[in-house]
């Protein structure tokens, strides 16, 4: 099945409306740090310019423009630092009891992006990261007019607008391989594309992504065997 935008877009918006959980595997023991609320954003848009490699986009039937924005993390962050990552951050007192604000609102500051030009189709289910101790919501959205983004240099890196089809290719995945305090944690893992940089998303953000990809029915039959070693 070859899809366009609109049908990709369409399946996102059905998604979110019937809803879906998933399990989740923390990668780590419980950090020491007060209980936090965070929020991040999954923003999936059409690129304008940059488009999916051929085989990318032939192997997935995915349309070549269909993206999702991710960004590396400053590698001074205290926890997870240098991290391929979706925007997102801690809630703060104005964002009320809203988890898309604070998703909004923090992709803004690390991307850059215009929050009027992103429409929120809804939020996951609430998930524990341990070894940071956030609470974190994720919030899906489409980008409907998109804005330029760029690092901010202080809490990201690199902001990437990364091809979906590229990341769904087979040859794209794989199992990352964590070792942290004796205990080995196992998840599923994406190389980016070498004009990306190359590097791996794992941890909370590669089973957020494999989730979606899933239950969207846009994953490819992939080889869970291809190990992925990762480091903290």
């Amino acid at each position: 099945m070859h899809r366009t935008v609109a049908d990709a877009e369409r399946e996102l918006r059905e998604l979110m409306r019937r809803g879906f959980s998933f399990p989740f595997d923390p990668q780590g023991a419980r950090s020491d740090r007060p209980l936090r609320h965070s929020a991040v954003l999954i923003l999936f848009g059409a690129l304008d310019r940059t488009e999916a490699s051929p085989a990318g986009a032939a192997a997935s039937g995915l349309p070549p423009e269909l993206d999702v924005l991710l960004i590396r993390r400053a590698t001074g962050m205290r926890h997870h630092a240098g991290e391929i990552a979706f925007p997102g951050g801690g809630a703060e007192p104005e964002d009320g009891d809203d988890p898309a604000r604070t998703a909004l609102r923090e992709a803004a500051e690390e991307t850059g992006l215009v929050p009027e030009g992103v429409e929120v189709l809804g939020s996951l289910q609430r998930v524990h990261i341990p070894v940071s101790n956030n609470l974190v919501t994720p919030v899906v959205g489409w980008w409907r007019l998109p804005s330029d983004v760029a690092a901010d240099r202080t809490e990201s890196v690199d902001v990437f607008r990364a091809p979906v089809a590229e990341l769904v290719d087979p040859a794209a995945r794989g199992t990352s391989v964590l070792r942290r305090g004796g205990s080995t944690y196992r998840g599923p893992a994406f190389r980016l594309h070498d004009r990306l940089g190359g590097h791996i998303v794992w941890g909370f953000t590669g089973i957020l992504l494999a989730a979606l990809i899933e239950e969207l029915g846009w994953a490819a039959p992939w080889d869970a065997g291809r190990l992925l070693p990762v480091s903290p």
